[in-house]
């Protein structure tokens, strides 16, 4: 019997267009002898999902399910594609971990600490893992430009704490800008974070699960057009994404290590990315992300054709996972 699979995409952020792009190419690549894929759109209006002919059907709520021509078709598995809200924060995880349906992403608690990047970082740092310096503020929050300065330095960066990893980000070289900087942040999110500025190699590790191991793929270094990693660097073509990675032994085998030991230390599964900064020839986490875009042009399908994994088995080895750590 072939598994009905549904490929969820869209979502309430900024970044619901790339989703798409990346829920298509799931949808296009499943093997589909041992699969039916289903392409869902989950949007804050509608969850819907959508045929061939893009017509819409909508998706019962309560069970998850479809009523296609009165017949009505329930999933074996999600193949979750949403980056941002609601399918990297913990909701979809929680709502499917209440209706008993596996998916392929990690747990609420998991989705949800990684998403808020502050909370994510404090309980990593007493295992040891290397960070930026950083000042946190909440929307209402009085600002003391001095002392953030104080604390984190010029340049800076300033980032939405809960929100995609490229909207609402700016990198701050004078204190007249730090307020037009907090500004946009404060447009995505209600919290914020403000890192001092690691000047050094860029580099993005996926880490994933895959045919029952933890896996490490191969390294890319990032190296922006623009002043930093962006969402027209990321998205639009303006970086160069150089797998593997040009570090030495010991910084490869160093950040190896810390990017397994953060996805064991927060019992992750399913596909992560952890971005990391060399400083002092030491690695120090940016972030993790728990719905990596699934692009052709993204950088985890990279890695993985870069360790001689076609899409296919990768996403076919989601599946898989989900499916056998449900039973």
């Amino acid at each position: 019997m072939k598994k009905n699979i549904a490929i969820i995409m869209g979502g309430y952020s900024s970044e619901y267009k790339i989703s798409l792009t990346s829920g298509n190419v799931v949808y296009e690549t499943l093997d589909t002898s041992k699969y039916t894929p289903y392409r869902v759109h989950i949007f804050k209006d509608k969850w819907v999902y959508v045929d061939e002919d893009d017509e819409e059907f909508p998706i019962d709520k309560n069970d998850f399910s479809i009523n296609i021509d009165s017949f009505k078709v329930t999933f074996d598995c999600v193949f979750n594609a949403i980056h941002g809200s609601p399918g990297e924060d913990g909701f979809m995880q929680g709502y499917f971990k209440l209706l008993n349906i596996p998916h392929t992403s990690c747990d609420m608690y998991q989705a949800s600490l990684t998403f808020n990047k502050r909370d994510c970082l404090s309980v990593l740092k007493p295992y040891g893992i290397k960070t930026a310096e950083s000042f946190y503020l909440n929307l209402g929050d009085q600002i003391n430009e001095d002392a953030i300065i104080a604390k984190v330095g010029l340049p800076c960066f300033v980032k939405a704490n809960k929100a995609g990893s490229s909207f609402g980000v700016s990198k701050v070289h004078t204190k007249e800008n730090l307020q037009q900087a907090i500004n946009v942040a404060f447009k995505e999110d209600d919290e914020i974070i403000i890192e001092s500025f690691l000047d050094g190699t860029e580099v993005s590790v996926g880490v994933i699960t895959y045919k029952g191991e933890t896996k490490v793929l191969p390294i890319t270094e990032i190296v922006s057009e623009n002043d930093f990693f962006d969402y027209e660097a990321k998205y639009l073509g303006k970086s160069q994404e150089i797998t593997p990675a040009r570090l030495t032994n010991e910084e490869e085998e160093k950040v190896t290590k810390e990017a397994k030991k953060v996805f064991e230390v927060l019992k992750m599964k399913g596909f992560s990315r952890s971005e990391f900064i060399f400083k002092n020839g030491e690695p120090h986490l940016l972030e993790m992300n728990t719905v990596p875009g699934l692009t052709r042009e993204s950088i985890l399908p990279q890695q993985a054709a870069a360790a001689g994994i076609s899409l296919s088995d990768l996403f076919d080895s989601a599946i898989e996972e989900a499916l056998k750590n449900h039973s």
